[in-house]
């Protein structure tokens, strides 16, 4: 039997068969030589099976050393497996805390930023001891030892205790974030439609104040009270990262605020210097009636004279003087608001026409003071019986009053009444004489009505309490 091409010598193949063997030994060649050349063929055949083994082989040690390998690899993979949980959870509570930071500078806030900065110092310890766990052990050696299996289990085995240690922590750590979390995601939540309607409350002011110049009005002032909020605008486009949550939010309500007011401003302009004008023509109207009326006061003061006591009339003495003076003063003011109204300096106009109204308004009490001095003197001179009832008709209902449910009065209550009695007396006794002072009997009546009317209400006060 003869042997194929590449197949290896077998010793059942006849000698007389078997193929000559070259001469090994050459001129001028050392037998070493030939003798190693002789020796390849064996060197070779100890290497095919590694050659038909695909590559490098794992040296085998035992059921043990496997056993070791696999305990140590799944220690591995449950130690990874807690680092990434703790991994993933410390991010998401990174996110919370820097929410909170931003929103809240609270000490509750500021104690939790803290807090959670020593535990990512704990953090970082457990997982250097993970990492340093795994670098220390390769656990795809073909020379592992079942012995250094077993220690490579036993402390990745630690290591994942201390990590799931320290998870519980972080979780714990987290559930107490629970109001400040929500006060905050609360403040973000409202933070960026509070800019966007601070944008939108600006943009409707400018219109507003665009409308109103296409109508030939000035709004100077409403324009730089716009303008002055340009930077405020700037400050919430750079947003609440460089401004923070808090200032970004009370920013973006205060512009709100100001352009709604500078918008209702504008708006209403039409119908301010519509009343500005009408306010101009009434206020006009006034003045000039009161100057009439003013000239109506010396006839009234010269019947006060002939007819009654000194008494009752000198108090009234400067009113056509003043009211005359008061009377040309408006006049000045209101050429000054029909100035401030023709250069549509509104404000300016407003107070102006305030003033005239107030300088009117004196005027008129007093030219209308004296008329109704000489009505009253005049129907208490005629019959003074009316002002008398009229008193006493108080005093007896207050006295009513204070006895309600009771016995006997309270001192506090019969002691006024008492004098009130006594002050009308000696009030009604002046008119005996031969020229009565009428008008301090008319201040005396008024004068005990008001004082029985104090005690009406004191009595009412104390049984509304005692109830």
């Amino acid at each position: 039997m003869t042997a194929t091409p590449g197949q290896p010598y077998s010793p059942s193949v006849p000698r007389a068969h078997r193929p000559r063997r070259p001469l090994l030994r050459t001129p001028g060649r050392p037998l070493r030589d030939a003798l190693t050349l002789m020796a390849l063929p064996l060197v070779a055949a100890l290497a095919l099976p590694a050659a038909f083994a695909g590559g490098g082989t794992r040296r085998w040690f035992g059921g043990r050393a496997e056993n070791q390998r696999a305990e140590a690899q799944a220690a591995k993979d449950a130690a990874a497996a807690a680092f990434y949980e703790l991994d993933t959870a410390q991010r998401d509570l990174r996110i919370s805390i820097e929410t909170i930071a931003a929103v809240d500078d609270s000490p509750a806030a500021r104690r939790v930023v803290a807090d959670f900065d020593a535990l990512g110092s704990r953090i970082d310890e457990v997982s250097h001891r993970y990492i340093n766990a795994v670098d220390a052990h390769d656990l795809d050696r073909d020379d592992l030892e079942a012995s250094t299996a077993s220690r490579a289990r036993t402390e990745l085995t630690a290591a994942k205790e201390e990590l799931d240690r320290v998870k519980q922590e972080l979780d714990r750590f987290t559930d107490g974030l629970g109001p400040l979390l929500g006060k905050a995601e609360t403040q973000l939540a409202r933070l960026a439609p509070a800019v966007e309607r601070a944008r939108q409350g600006l943009l409707a002011a400018s219109n507003a104040l665009d409308a109103v110049r296409a109508s030939n009005l000035k709004a100077d002032d409403l324009a730089a009270r716009l303008a002055a909020l340009s930077p405020e605008l700037t400050k919430l486009n750079q947003g609440a990262g460089r401004h923070g949550v808090p200032e970004t939010l009370e920013r973006a309500e205060r512009v709100t605020r100001e352009a709604e007011a500078i918008r209702v401003e504008a708006e209403r302009l039409p119908d301010r210097a519509a009343e500005i004008d009408h306010r101009l023509v009434s206020l006009r109207t006034r003045a000039q009636a009161l100057t009439t009326r003013s000239e109506q006061v010396d006839p009234i003061l010269s019947e006060l004279r002939r007819r009654f006591t000194a008494a009752c009339w000198q108090d009234l003495q400067r009113v056509p003087d003043d009211a005359a003076a008061h009377v040309r003063q408006a006049e000045t003011k209101l050429a000054e608001a029909r100035s401030a109204r023709a250069e549509q300096r509104w404000a300016d106009a407003t107070a102006l026409l305030s003033t005239v109204r107030a300088l009117l308004n004196s005027t008129d009490e007093a030219v209308s003071a004296a008329g109704d001095r000489l009505h009253r003197l005049n129907a208490v001179q005629k019959d003074s019986r009316q002002e008398i009832e009229r008193t006493r008709f108080a005093i007896r209902d207050a006295q009513r009053l204070a006895m309600a449910g009771r016995h006997t009065p309270d001192p506090q209550h019969a002691r006024p009444l008492d004098d009130a009695v006594s002050r009308l007396e000696r009030a009604i006794a002046t008119l005996d004489g031969r020229h009565p002072d009428y008008w301090h009997f008319l201040t005396e009546t008024e004068a005990v009505r008001q004082s029985v009317a104090r005690v009406v209400d004191r009595i009412r006060e104390e049984r509304g309490a005692g109830h």
